[in-house]
């Protein structure tokens, strides 16, 4: 039988870390089977995506790079669908993998919808319920128009069925009769797989920062919802200041650019208090690797970050979110995750509770068990070689 052909559509670091734990799984059990491919849409200039990122993370680099880069949605979009179509017909593979909820992701599943690729979407089903988020719309339409949707946790599950998807659809399945499936997250590998290799890379990392292990908050904001608004983002920040002076705790803080630019241009007495503070570690942005030491390593996580969210329960760690909503439902009903927004009564009363002498929290296995990327393969090929 010969080979079936993927070609993986990502648009940031994120997506091609995402897209790592497909491609791992391909090179370690189904090489015999599946011949990959990756089109990265340049939709996020990285500074970071050199050979060194590549090679750290030991991940191969795409195969094809459209260059895009930053511009308004509809142009930006546009330039994305018109690339990634002509490489469809180029290649014509079996099945276009999209993850998550970025442009890139919407391009994918419109491009692919259009001339009759089948389209895989993985972490299918999240839902803030917020349309005013472009990632929301970008979710909902890239689901609609999927062959196989393979939703991280039963929320998504659950979503799906709320808008029509029906489990119980038999196969040949196509875009009109969609196959939905429970499948875990494929993040959850990747933590595990790069928790691992994290440990052995940068070990030195806590004594370079003065850090012991589990004795540190780590925080990250980068949304501009909070870094945009210099009332949230002094209240978050002023509050930081205040937890790490008054509890003699450290805060590890890799500030995203866009956080600093705001903080210089109309913040900069604030920035200066942080600095002065002895437990305050302002560092700049990390790479995944480093990010994955640290979430590891922590006592506490406080972000705004969806996947930062996640990834401090596959490393049972509480997590203070400053917005005021997630897509991850699951983890405010277990209590290991607050919405705080950037009020500081509401960071205030999370960050106490989780710093409680005593305080038993649970981590149940939400999001599989870390082999989700085999599991889609597998369905994959069941579908693709009929």
């Amino acid at each position: 039988m010969s080979k079936i052909k993927l070609l993986n559509i990502v648009g940031a670091r994120p997506q091609i870390i995402k897209s790592s734990a497909i491609s791992r799984a391909i090179r370690t059990g189904f090489s015999d089977q599946i011949t990959e491919l990756t089109l990265h849409t340049g939709q996020h200039y990285d500074k970071e995506m050199s050979d060194v990122f590549f090679d750290e993370l030991e991940i191969h680099k795409p195969d094809f790079n459209l260059g895009v880069g930053s511009a308004r949605h509809g142009r930006q979009t546009a330039a994305m669908i018109t690339g990634i179509e002509e490489v469809l017909l180029k290649e014509k593979p079996d099945g276009l993998l999209l993850y998550g909820d970025t442009n890139s992701t919407l391009a994918g599943a419109i491009a692919a919808s259009k001339q009759h690729f089948p389209v895989i979407h993985i972490e299918a089903g999240l839902r803030s319920f917020n349309k005013t988020m472009p990632e929301e719309l970008n979710r909902i339409i890239s689901d609609h128009s999927s062959t196989l949707l393979f939703a991280p946790t039963n929320a998504a599950f659950k979503n799906l069925m709320l808008e029509g998807f029906r489990p119980e659809n038999s196969p040949p399945y196509t875009i009109d009769n969609p196959k939905i499936y429970l499948s875990g997250d494929i993040m959850y590998d990747n933590s595990l797989f790069f928790a691992e290799l994290a440990e052995r890379k940068k070990s030195e990392l806590l004594d370079s920062l003065a850090l012991e292990r589990d004795k540190f908050i780590l925080a990250t904001i980068h949304r501009d919802m909070n870094t945009d608004d210099p009332n949230r983002l002094e209240a978050i920040l002023s509050t930081i200041r205040n937890l790490a002076e008054e509890y003699k705790i450290p805060f590890v803080m890799p500030f995203h650019p866009r956080t600093m630019n705001s903080l210089k241009s109309g913040l900069a007495s604030l920035l200066e208090n942080l600095r002065k503070s002895k437990y305050i570690r302002i560092i700049p942005p990390v790479s995944y690797l480093t990010m994955t030491f640290l979430e590891k390593n922590s006592f506490m996580i406080v972000t705004d970050s969806g996947g930062v969210q996640k990834e401090s329960h596959f490393f049972r760690k509480p997590c203070v979110v400053l917005r005021k909503e997630t897509e991850w439902i699951e983890l405010v009903a277990n209590g290991t995750v607050m919405l705080a927004d950037a009020n500081p009564d509401l960071i205030l009363h999370a960050f106490k509770g989780y710093f409680q002498p005593g305080t038993n929290l649970e981590y149940p296995g939400f999001y599989g068990d870390g082999r989700t990327s085999e599991f889609i393969l597998r369905e994959i090929l069941s579908l693709l070689e009929r």
